[in-house]
């Protein structure tokens, strides 16, 4: 796991000191050397890599990386190119071209995004080779609670997009009333037609972002 260098390193060092985190990475490093784990090591703190604190403008939270072989590398959702985009994905993208009229791009890597201030984090960060939520309840949560307190207390507009219901129970620790938060039901298929076809949350999170001076997101990702 490389360490995290940019400016969350400050804002998450006290983590690191905890018995929490110090159990949770004496396990992870366990399940690398024993078991297929995904995304691979390098690519774990990828969300914190690609987008400093200071960068933030949206938070899209996701449960746990994908299972399948090559999808994840570490971006809530993202898979990297030559990876057929996954079902909820698909979803994402579907809602993207109705709401803002974005066409279907060729792949699912949304590097795009975290480059513009999305912050793409999963309150998981790694998972066992097809075996969904099997690194819960480890440490990661307390982890991601903690970067998302910070976000928190950041004194400057920012949307979250909480899809589903694993991400909305995150609005606990979201009472900066400076933010934006946005609920819908989860992009999988098994749930989007409930809600998520039709929210509207990425023409939303641009119109905030721009009432409140703040340059908006271009969601187009471009073919490959």
């Amino acid at each position: 796991m490389p360490p995290i260098t940019n400016d969350w390193a400050e804002y998450l060092k006290e983590e690191y000191k905890k018995p929490y985190y110090r159990k949770l990475y004496e396990t992870i490093m366990q399940e690398y050397q024993t078991k297929l784990i995904f995304p691979p090591a390098d690519d774990i703190f990828n969300a914190f890599h690609f987008t400093p604190v200071k960068d933030v403008k949206v938070v899209i939270l996701g449960q746990d990386p994908y299972h399948g072989d090559g999808q994840a590398h570490g971006l809530s959702f993202s898979v990297k190119p030559g990876v057929e985009a996954p079902p909820s994905l698909v979803n994402i993208y579907t809602e993207l071209n109705e709401d803002l009229g974005c066409y279907i791009p060729n792949n699912g890597y949304l590097t795009k995004w975290a480059k513009q201030g999305v912050m793409m984090l999963n309150t998981v960060l790694t998972v066992q080779a097809h075996r969904a939520n099997s690194h819960r309840g480890i440490g990661w949560e307390e982890f991601t609670d903690a970067a998302i307190r910070v976000l928190n207390e950041q004194d400057r507009p920012i949307v979250f997009l909480l899809w589903g219901r694993p991400a909305q129970r995150k609005k606990a620790l979201l009472n900066n009333p400076k933010h934006l938060i946005l609920e819908a039901p989860h992009p999988s298929p098994l749930s989007a037609y409930r809600g998520f076809f039709g929210c509207r949350h990425f023409s939303k999170t641009n119109e905030f972002l721009k009432e409140n001076g703040v340059e908006p997101i271009d969601w187009q990702i471009e073919n490959i």
